[in-house]
């Protein structure tokens, strides 16, 4: 849909912006079409049947309108969850696995590995490195400062390529 297609193309254009900024422009910019396509909903509610996929979908729409506009109140927000989900998208593939590691336990230690090793790409840690060292030190650390091993504690950059 056209609405659509615009309010992506204004994402695009205050995506570097600050938040304050971005706010101000989504204000100037994605608000008015985001106007017009509430009263296209409003209109269209009452001309679709009600039990059609179309009725049901602008139905939907107007129920989750509060929502929808959510993004015009703060700059912080993204006007979509496309960046979590295709950042999580590896962990939910490897869910899958997890059912296929011959045990509870073994599939308990698969998912804290994955945990570990998806903690360092986001803090772009090298996995290799990290664990190299962590399974070094860890024999003789203390017990109860192990969080400072975490990927997220340990300086070990990823190598750019």
């Amino acid at each position: 849909m056209e609405v659509y297609r615009q309010l992506y193309d204004i994402e695009k254009q205050c995506r570097n912006m600050s938040s304050e900024q971005r706010h101000e422009y989504r204000n100037e910019h994605s608000r008015p079409i985001l106007e017009g396509f509430k009263k296209w909903l409003d209109e269209e509610a009452v001309r679709v049947l009600l039990k059609s996929p179309m009725g049901n979908a602008i139905r939907y729409a107007i129920r989750q309108w509060h929502k929808t506009i959510r993004v015009l109140e703060d700059g912080r927000l993204e006007m979509d969850n496309n960046l979590v989900e295709n950042k999580i998208r590896p962990l939910a593939l490897g869910r899958k696995n997890y059912l296929f590691a011959g045990s509870h336990d073994a599939a308990q230690r698969i998912a804290m590995m994955y945990s570990f090793f998806a903690t360092c790409k986001a803090n772009e840690v090298n996995p290799y490195e990290w664990l190299k060292v962590t399974l070094d030190k860890i024999p003789d650390y203390p017990v109860n400062r192990l969080n400072e091993l975490l990927p997220t504690k340990i300086a070990i950059k990823e190598e750019s390529a």
